[in-house]
């Protein structure tokens, strides 16, 4: 599962656009959706990638295989954890979920995520700010979803909290892209803040 913000300028970035604008901040969005795809759109997976306002056509989305869903109203655990009870109530054994906003993740680790969870309860990336970059699960675990404050730097810790006496995977750290110190040595990103 991938979840996705509809690119519009102004509601995408927020907090690198404070530095950069609008229009940079859509397009550094625009160009973090296109390497989602092209890291997932060859991976042998039901792939399902979740909107957040309203199901786009014509878009990039359209090839590699993705099943186009729509994000439920509510807050990030809210929306997480309508998309998991979905995946397992269509019958899903191992499912992983990651954002769209994460330029150092592969196709390779998407693929040793699933080849974890063939061993453990629980995979999770975490990511530098303290949040979480991926998540995966081989059965429902709604307290992972609540009682978050989403956005900060205790999401991480709080979850693993929530995975008490499971078999953990804890994958290597990576940056997700959230604010200009994300982005101003990265070499993919220097067309962009010149």
């Amino acid at each position: 599962m991938i979840f996705t913000k509809n690119p519009e300028a102004g509601k995408v970035k927020t907090r690198l656009a404070r530095d950069l604008g609008n229009n940079k901040a859509l397009e550094i969005y625009k160009f973090l959706l296109k390497h989602s795809h092209e890291i997932t759109a060859p991976l042998k997976l039901e792939k399902q990638v979740f909107y957040s306002s309203f199901l786009a056509e014509n878009d990039i989305w359209e090839t590699g295989g993705f099943e186009k869903k729509l994000q439920i109203d509510g807050d990030l655990g809210d929306k997480m954890q309508a998309a998991f009870t979905d995946a397992f109530a269509q019958g899903y054994q191992e499912v992983i979920i990651i954002g769209s906003d994460l330029y150092d993740i592969s196709s390779a680790d998407i693929s040793a995520a699933f080849s974890e969870l063939q061993d453990h309860d629980y995979v999770i990336g975490p990511a530098k700010d303290g949040g979480y970059y991926l998540l995966g699960m081989k059965a429902m675990n709604k307290k992972l979803f609540h009682g978050k404050n989403w956005s900060t730097s205790s999401v991480f810790e709080d979850s693993l909290k929530d995975m008490q006496d499971a078999k953990i995977k804890v994958l290597p750290e990576k940056n997700d892209i959230d604010m200009l110190d994300d982005i101003k040595d990265h070499p993919a990103f220097q067309n962009f803040i010149k």
